[in-house]
């Protein structure tokens, strides 16, 4: 497996040249994960930062009854984990591959001074973290203040826009594979309700659904995006 290939095609890594690369190739190893499968607990976490070179993850937490919440589904090119005081906020969270996965671990005493030496690459760790503080504050305001309708389409055009879209007979079909359970664990609701709602949200036009599928009309895009837009 060529290692440098598949970190120049990280986008957190295209402010490194060549040379860096070949540096950041040494202190990084890359494993490859079957899907459905836990690869982080609470009570597993180990300090790293992990890069996810191929397919997607979910990140979850319990409740105290066993409930499951998905705060976010991370794909190719995102990363995730804590190193050297730099936290991403997974570490009390469930790590679980939804597709087979290739992810790459950053070494722990080379990272710091990588960091010191390439500050544009510091930078742009900083945008990943920004933006995915932003995603969290969203996500917390439309759990603590929306109807089960907002907080499914919130989610939904969140996925869209995370792991891609195409459009399909005039709606923008999401470019993964989607179950009403995992709608209902991303907006904390059940799997009933859940599939109720989407009922409702697709005899309105507002979604298509399908097979392990939904699709959102684009005036849904259109909002999502001016929603959480920069100010």
């Amino acid at each position: 497996m060529d290692k440098i290939l598949y970190l120049s095609q990280f986008d957190l890594m295209s402010s490194l040249e060549e040379a860096d690369l070949v540096e950041m190739d040494s202190m990084t190893s890359i494993t490859s994960f079957p899907r459905q499968i836990t690869i982080q607990t609470p009570d597993t976490f180990k300090e790293g930062f992990y890069f996810i070179k191929r397919g997607k993850v979910r990140i979850y937490t319990l409740s105290p009854e066993g409930k499951q919440f998905t705060v976010d589904i991370l794909s190719e090119g995102n990363v995730f984990g804590e190193l050297n005081g730099i936290s991403l906020g997974t570490r009390d969270l469930y790590v679980e591959t939804i597709d087979i996965c290739d992810i790459c671990l950053m070494d722990r005493s080379r990272f710091e001074q990588f960091l010191i030496d390439h500050p544009a690459f510091m930078m742009r760790m900083m945008n990943v973290l920004s933006v995915r503080i932003k995603r969290m504050s969203e996500l917390t305001q439309t759990l603590a203040l929306g109807n089960l309708h907002d907080k499914i389409m919130h989610n939904l055009c969140r996925l869209a826009e995370q792991v891609g879209w195409t459009e399909k007979e005039g709606y923008c079909l999401i470019q993964c594979t989607i179950t009403h359970q995992e709608i209902a664990w991303m907006a904390g609701a059940s799997r009933e309700s859940v599939t109720a709602a989407m009922k409702e949200l697709s005899q309105t036009g507002r979604i298509r659904t399908a097979f392990k599928s939904a699709a959102l009309h684009p005036n849904e895009i259109k909002t999502y995006r001016k929603m959480t837009s920069p100010q």
